[in-house]
């Protein structure tokens, strides 16, 4: 009950965020404004939609997970509430725990806005939609729970404007992790080649979660590399999560 209780009052809280209703704003603008780059392409508008409408629902998610998930502890220590919660009989990972549920809560909400504005304008310009639009937006989805833990993360260890470009390079190299592993051969042998490697193996691939193509063109995707992505996804999660509760219990607050 008393994560529960975290995650509703940080729902109610990240709600009322302007940077929330700034960044629903763009996406939708981006979404409806697809259709003016469909018609550079003859025959290929609403596949261009499609695409855009998933990047759209995927890029402006993650920026609210990296601008609300980095302040989440920041603000409880400005408004001198964090110091009333801690005193309350409850551990620190619940308190983490917590407030990772409200965001994700919160997330789960923009989601499947942005996933039935897409899909009722997709509608109204003629276009079908495909069971894999629909696991596209799922993926979506679990892609911003794991970057949500990393930005929980990051807020029980630094500053917010540190987390979130700590969060945010990390996001763009998760989607660019195969570049690390197919180097050209002038880096054989070089410390450089190392380096890469290891962030290959440590960053997670978040590049497994992008189908839009697939969503776009209607290219069937099997159920289960649906579900292996989800699980792996859900382990990096509950790692970070634990990094996080860790973090948190050391933090001197």
């Amino acid at each position: 009950m008393r994560i529960i209780a975290i995650a509703q009052n940080t729902f109610r809280e990240s709600i009322r965020d302007k940077v929330l209703y700034v960044l629903l704003f763009f996406a939708a603008v981006t979404i409806l404004g697809s259709k003016a780059l469909g018609w550079i392409s003859i025959g290929q508008d609403i596949k261009i939609v499609k695409d855009i409408a998933l990047s759209a629902t995927s890029i402006f998610g993650i920026l609210i997970a990296i601008f609300v998930g980095t302040s989440l502890i920041y603000k409880e220590i400005d408004k001198r509430t964090l110091y009333t919660i801690l005193s309350q009989p409850m551990h620190r990972y619940e308190f983490i725990l917590g407030k990772y549920l409200g965001l994700v809560a919160l997330l789960a909400v923009v989601t499947v806005v942005m996933g039935a504005v897409s899909s009722v304008y997709i509608l109204l310009l003629g276009g079908t939609l495909h069971t894999t639009f629909f696991l596209a937006i799922l993926l979506i989805y679990g892609k911003l729970m794991l970057i949500t833990a990393f930005a929980v993360l990051m807020s029980s260890m630094t500053s917010p404007i540190l987390g979130a470009i700590i969060v945010f390079s990390v996001a763009v190299f998760g989607h660019a992790t195969e570049v690390f592993r197919d180097l050209p051969p002038q880096f054989d042998g070089t410390s450089a080649k190392a380096i890469l490697e290891a962030v290959y193996y440590l960053v997670p691939n978040l590049s497994n979660f992008d189908i839009a193509r697939e969503a776009a063109n209607g290219i069937e995707v099997s159920g289960s590399y649906v579900l292996w992505v989800l699980v792996y996804g859900s382990m990096y999660t509950v790692m970070l999560l634990i990094l996080a509760a860790l973090a948190f219990e050391e933090k001197d607050v």
